[in-house]
């Protein structure tokens, strides 16, 4: 048994949060001792297993902001970050045999060199590459828009910070991503960590994707279902997962063909309205659904007490078109992606760095429309169309209204087929037991390497005491 700490920034509703809590699930499963730590978890916006119980989950509660008017996330990001570490290296903390640290690398020499303790990274993509919402695949193009967007300020900011990435990931005993197209790009981007990154899937735990008798009479679930033929996009509700290529997408469909008035879209994912992006995000889509294309809708969150509320919008119709979701519920996840009447799933994001949605939509049986770059490349098969689960569309509305009239007029057969192909290959290729034994090994690879050398304290410091100057000089 391993005793494991894993470090996260913060504990949320998203697709990084979700491989988290089922690998952390998974190596439990396996019989290790398990903890997770993190800088933010609000227990009304948050996965249920971190707060039911089934994970122990430590909020170690920071003293610096997520952001000051919308500015320094990062520098921010590092700062809670180093106060996390600053707790888990106290006498007060447990010990443990190995950390699990994702997203953010800041902490990795501290923990090497003070805990004396190993650490393996896993990168579901190089934040250098996110700074500026959108990955662009050639070097020179980024650096152009970096420039326009930000200009030289920012990119002066954003260079010290991209620095510190780049040596801290590099001191990682074993290095993990989520995909090839992951590992492809980590090792364009970090040109000094000479070693290639082992790739670990992200995991669906396949038990909490089956429907309960509790679930058939839950209000939250019952307000989500229709017997009408449903489109569905999970997605967080930010700029950069492109959720408005699904609307238009649908609008057309239902504009062209007269056979498709009684199809409807569900759009599900988290919100949060401390965000400015989350929601202009929103309100952008609820135009574009009601006043550039005229269909009704409804917004619905919740019944929990403590759920996140939103301010009063002009909802239309108890069973409208479309239908936004905020922050559902797993009971509510379920019951859309099982339902006879979810036809498709729509995944909307170009360049993702893997994409679990499409694997939630596969073990579901859902056929999958994605856009044909990133991650979903290597979890969706379109061709030979034996093989097929989904189809790999460029992200144009008018490629993805034709798409969709394929899924719609999909054969009951055929439909039959492609759900047991989508079934099969997410439980051999995407299970949590596959993450779980994969994380497991690259664990055990880690403590296994034994004690950690002095040389490396040499580093760390270095490191460390670079990045207390440039926040000093940043704070000023």
């Amino acid at each position: 048994m391993l005793r494991v700490a894993f470090i996260h920034p913060d504990l949320g509703i998203g697709g990084a949060e979700r491989l988290v809590v089922d690998a952390a699930l998974g190596l439990q499963n396996l019989g290790h001792q398990v903890d997770i730590y993190t800088s933010h978890h609000d227990p009304n916006h948050c996965f249920e297993e971190t707060k039911d119980g089934r994970l122990k989950v430590h909020h170690i509660v920071p003293p610096f902001p997520r952001a000051i008017n919308g500015k320094f996330h990062i520098l921010f990001a590092h700062l809670r970050q180093l106060h996390l570490t600053k707790y888990l290296l106290s006498s007060a903390a447990p010990k443990y045999d190995v950390f699990f640290v994702d997203q953010l690398s800041t902490c990795i020499p501290l923990l090497r060199t003070v805990a004396h303790t190993r650490v393996v990274f896993y990168c579901h993509f190089p934040d250098k590459l996110l700074a500026n919402g959108e990955f662009i695949e050639d070097p020179v193009a980024r650096a152009q828009r970096a420039m326009l967007r930000g200009g030289l300020l920012k990119s002066l900011y954003r260079y010290p910070m991209d620095w510190l990435e780049e040596i801290t990931t590099r001191q990682a005993d074993v290095i993990l991503v989520n995909s090839k197209f992951t590992s492809r790009v980590f090792k364009d981007n970090f040109p000094s960590i000479q070693r290639i990154p082992k790739v670990v899937y992200p995991g669906i735990n396949i038990a909490a994707y089956e429907a309960t008798e509790e679930s058939s009479t839950d209000p939250d679930v019952i307000a989500v279902l229709s017997e009408r033929p449903t489109l569905l996009s999970l997605n967080r509700f930010e700029k950069k997962k492109n959720v408005a290529l699904a609307v238009e997408a649908f609008a057309r469909i239902r504009a062209q063909e007269p056979d498709s008035s009684n199809l409807r879209l569900v759009l599900g994912g988290g919100y949060d309205p401390r965000l400015e992006d989350n929601m202009l995000t929103l309100y952008s889509l609820i135009d574009i659904v009601s006043k550039k294309h005229h269909l009704s809708y409804n917004v619905i969150t919740p019944s929990s007490p403590k759920a996140v509320k939103i301010p009063p919008l002009n909802t239309t119709l108890s069973n409208p078109a479309v239908l936004f979701v905020l922050n559902f519920s797993t009971a509510q996840r379920t019951a859309l992606l099982t339902s006879p009447s979810t036809i498709g799933l729509l995944y909307t994001p170009a360049n993702e760095h893997f994409g679990i949605v499409p694997v939630e939509g596969m073990i579901c049986g859902v056929p999958v429309l994605a856009c044909d770059s990133g991650g979903p490349v290597e979890s969706i098969v379109e061709e030979p169309v034996e093989d097929r689960v989904g189809w790999l569309r460029t992200p144009d509305p008018e490629v993805w209204s034709e798409a969709l009239r394929e899924i719609v007029e999909l054969g009951e057969e055929e439909r039959l087929k492609m759900r047991e192909r989508a079934k099969q290959r997410a439980r051999e290729l995407f299970g949590m037991e596959a993450m779980a034994s994969g994380i497991e090994a690259a664990l055990k690879e880690a403590v296994d390497m034994g004690k950690i050398q002095n040389w490396f304290l040499t580093y760390s410091a270095v490191a460390f005491a670079v990045l207390c100057l440039l926040i000093a000089l940043l704070w000023r």
